[in-house]
């Protein structure tokens, strides 16, 4: 039997991916390989999001062909998209392949559809509803690896969401690279009118939106989150990058701060508690220390729930590596300030749930604890849960301890 070995870098999109690639492999009788040196074909889902992330995957290419210099190695995802010609002038061994090539290519078949029945290694499941995105920010790679925008037909949606209920998960994430950007190939049904449909299915599980871009966030999925609390999380990741028009402008940005802000106000007002995170950049080489200063206190004024700060890092083609770059450790400065930023208001809002009670996903019981998540993405570690609890579970939080929130199961 041929065994195989993944590697995922990168994303949420990239880890779906690669459990349905996982899930193939399987149906069509290969054996998995814990090690990739015992392993006939190694598949690398790649990641380029940034220059580490290109170093990463070229290490461990390095490693395999030196170990198991016999083994087909198949490159797929964004660091093998963006970079074929590199690629093969340094590994001329390796296989790139689109990530909608891998059917074909691995077994024979038209396409693969991205579905999965579960995910190895999460009490959460994924489910990829989009791909691609042609934004073209000008810090990002992204677009250059998946600019072409696919999305998964509603009622497949709705079916692995039936098939996922069933196989126990009671929380399902829907994520892709722009999932603001849904579109059902077949009916024409955006992002809202597939919450519709969800809300109808029947079953005790919620959903939560990956990362969403501002500009498609609408009237008619706020009123998803409003009218059905308990099937939507009232929690948004939604990207700011930087609070400063002028800096918004130069990264390509399709909003300004006053649409941001005024997005922020209306989901407080539409959505009780909910909880909003944001990916911010730190050191974008138009930044000045003024636009710095502008963004760290426009966070502050959105009293944000948690930040994923990042370094910025050039990334070759686009538009924004050729322009003069801030030194390393202004950038670094600049993303400690940020992440101290990130450590207070997650704090903040630890301390603002206390006392109330909320439901939450438990996602794992290690070492005499049971850990889970609020709807609104908080971190709650239950003091007197029984070794199998499981699922949704209503909890009253009693007390914070840092960005940590403590809680007893309401009996």
């Amino acid at each position: 039997m041929t065994s195989f070995f993944i590697k995922t870098f990168g994303c949420r999109v990239n880890q779906v991916e690669s459990q349905a690639l996982l899930e193939d492999f399987l149906r069509h009788g290969f054996t998995p390989a814990e090690r990739f040196e015992k392993a006939d074909i190694c598949v690398l889902n790649t990641c380029t999001v940034t220059h580490q992330a290109d170093k990463d995957v070229e290490k461990l290419i390095r490693q395999i062909l030196r170990r198991n210099p016999t083994t087909r190695l198949v490159l797929t995802g964004c660091y093998a998209a963006a970079h074929k010609t590199h690629i093969q002038g340094i590994f001329p061994q390796a296989e790139i392949v689109g990530k909608y090539e891998l059917g074909r290519v691995l077994f024979n078949e038209d396409d693969i559809c991205w579905t999965v029945s579960g995910h190895e290694g999460h009490s959460r499941a994924f489910i990829k509803i989009q791909d691609g995105c042609d934004c073209f920010c000008s810090y990002c790679i992204v677009p250059f690896a998946r600019s072409e925008k696919r999305s998964k037909p509603l009622k497949d949606v709705l079916a692995e969401i039936r098939n996922l209920v069933k196989n126990g998960f009671a929380e399902i994430v829907l994520t892709g690279i722009n999932i603001g950007n849904y579109k059902c190939p077949q009916t024409g049904a955006d992002l809202a009118d597939l919450c519709k449909e969800i809300a109808q299915e029947p079953g005790d599980f919620r959903v939560r939106f990956s990362s969403i871009e501002l500009q498609t966030v609408d009237d008619g999925i706020i009123n998803a989150m409003k009218h059905f609390p308990a099937r939507f999380c009232n929690y948004f990741h939604l990207p700011l990058q930087a609070g400063c028009d002028s800096v918004l402008k130069a990264m390509n940005r399709h909003y300004d701060t006053a649409a941001y802000a005024a997005r922020v106000k209306d989901l407080r007002e539409n959505v009780p508690g909910i909880g909003i995170f944001a990916d911010v950049i730190a050191g974008f080489p138009t930044e000045t220390e003024k636009d710095f200063e502008k963004t760290v206190e426009f966070i502050r004024k959105q009293q944000l729930s948690g930040l994923h700060v990042f370094s910025y890092s050039p990334r070759p083609g686009t538009k924004a590596a050729e322009l003069p770059q801030l030194s390393a450790e202004e950038i670094k400065r600049r993303a400690e300030i940020l992440r101290a930023l990130d450590k207070n208001l997650r704090e903040s809002f630890a301390a603002s749930l206390v006392g109330s009670e909320q439901t939450v996903f438990i996602e794992e019981y290690k070492e005499d604890q049971t850990r889970g998540i609020t709807s609104n993405f908080q971190t709650v570690l239950i003091e007197n849960a029984p070794e199998n609890l499981h699922g949704l579970v209503r909890v009253q939080l009693t007390r914070a301890q840092g960005a940590l929130v403590f809680g007893e199961v309401i009996c």
